[in-house]
């Protein structure tokens, strides 16, 4: 049986992926991404680094080919039974993608057309010609599965107001420990440790930490420091629950904050509101980038900001917690009830040396959005 969710939860979405399949015109689809894979069955791992790939047909058949390693993982994790997970051998010269041929064979739709899943981590370019040379044509298919997963049922919900109280754990831990001469490595363990105390796990990707000029930086590096009399430190980071993500950021000031950075800070708190009240069901996520870069522009700090402020949450593999779309200028699609985006108002102003952000997570409600955290945007003087 699943872990996370019950087996009625998996037939609603594996009945929606058939009709997607059905509408699309196709036979198959080869789900290579692994949150695709999470999504229709619960099968959860890493093993998508290598080659595995599962299979929905058109009459709702499901299948995985995978390595010896996650078989056992495959069983018990998954809603897959037994017989329907498939073992290609690992050896010398061993081509996989030929064992996937023959599953498709097995399956009755060799023949048939197939879609791909060719925009994941889950495909590499090296593996996607090898399968693309032993299947010959195929459809890109990407976003049939990603666009049913945008929209979170009730329990899925629950699981991102989870990562949430975890996000809002972590921040607790922050302010806890960021201090003048504190060191950033222990930030990082005591924000980490209390996500994994309340029973969640490890993020799509690595807590963004950065101070004095790495506080300018929206990337993890591998490099730490003690924290400086007076000083700023940028956090990005994300409790997980079931995989499933909240994401939040912060720049904190230790010491007192200049006046230069009290108007960032309150641009972006303005940024972040108006980025709120733009959200609304069947409103483009255009609307949401717009309404962050008037507060912005307006301000003479349009050189600082970045050109997306946000993005969609869900349950997502590393190499990277995102979840697309993103708020972007001119994006077209249209927002939907049971959303959940992280908004991150990001100022980055490399002429004063000075960083600035702000964010947190939402739900997009009937006529609005809800915020996810306990936190206020408030202003962090340490």
């Amino acid at each position: 049986m699943p872990i996370h969710f019950t087996k009625a939860e998996f037939d609603t979405r594996k009945a929606a992926a058939t009709q997607a399949l059905t509408d699309a015109g196709l036979d198959a689809l080869l789900m290579f991404a692994p949150e695709s894979q999470y999504w229709i069955s619960g099968y959860d791992t890493f093993g998508f680094a290598m080659f595995q790939s599962m299979v929905l047909t058109r009459d709702g058949r499901l299948a995985l080919l995978t390595r010896m390693p996650d078989l056992r993982q495959a069983q018990h994790t998954s809603t897959l039974a037994h017989e329907d997970i498939h073992v290609w051998h690992e050896r010398e010269g061993a081509t996989p993608a030929d064992d996937l041929k023959g599953l498709l064979v097995k399956l009755g739709v060799a023949n048939g057309r197939v879609g791909i899943e060719g925009q994941t981590a889950g495909l590499t370019d090296f593996n996607g010609r090898m399968v693309r040379e032993a299947l010959g044509d195929l459809v890109e298919a990407s976003d049939l599965i990603r666009a049913l997963r945008r929209h979170k049922s009730p329990a899925e919900i629950d699981m991102h107001r989870r990562a949430a109280a975890l996000s809002d754990d972590a921040f607790d831990a922050a302010l806890a420990t960021t201090r003048a001469g504190a060191f950033e490595g222990d930030i990082l363990a005591a924000m980490q440790g209390a996500v994994f105390k309340g029973g969640g796990d490890y993020a799509g990707n690595e807590f963004i930490i950065g101070s004095g000029d790495g506080a300018l930086l929206c990337r993890y590096f591998s490099g730490r420091r003690h924290l400086d009399k007076t000083d700023q430190l940028t956090l990005e980071w994300s409790g997980a629950y079931a995989r499933y993500h909240a994401a939040m950021m912060q720049t904190l000031i230790i010491g007192k904050a200049s006046p230069s950075q009290r108007k960032m800070h309150q641009l972006a708190q303005t940024a972040l509101e108006a980025c709120e009240a733009a959200i609304k069901p069947g409103k483009p996520m255009g609307d949401v980038y717009a309404a962050h870069a008037k507060v912005f522009d307006q301000a003479g700090l349009g050189h600082a900001r970045l050109q997306a402020c946000g993005y969609g949450m869900g349950a997502v593999y590393t190499p990277i917690w995102v979840d697309f779309p993103m708020f972007y200028e001119g994006n077209p699609l249209l927002m939907q009830q049971g959303q959940v985006f992280f908004l991150h108002m990001i100022l980055m102003d490399s002429d004063a040396g000075h960083a600035m952000c702000l964010g947190h997570s939402v739900l997009v409600t009937q006529d609005g959005c809800e915020r996810l955290s306990r936190h206020a945007p408030l202003l962090h003087e340490l």
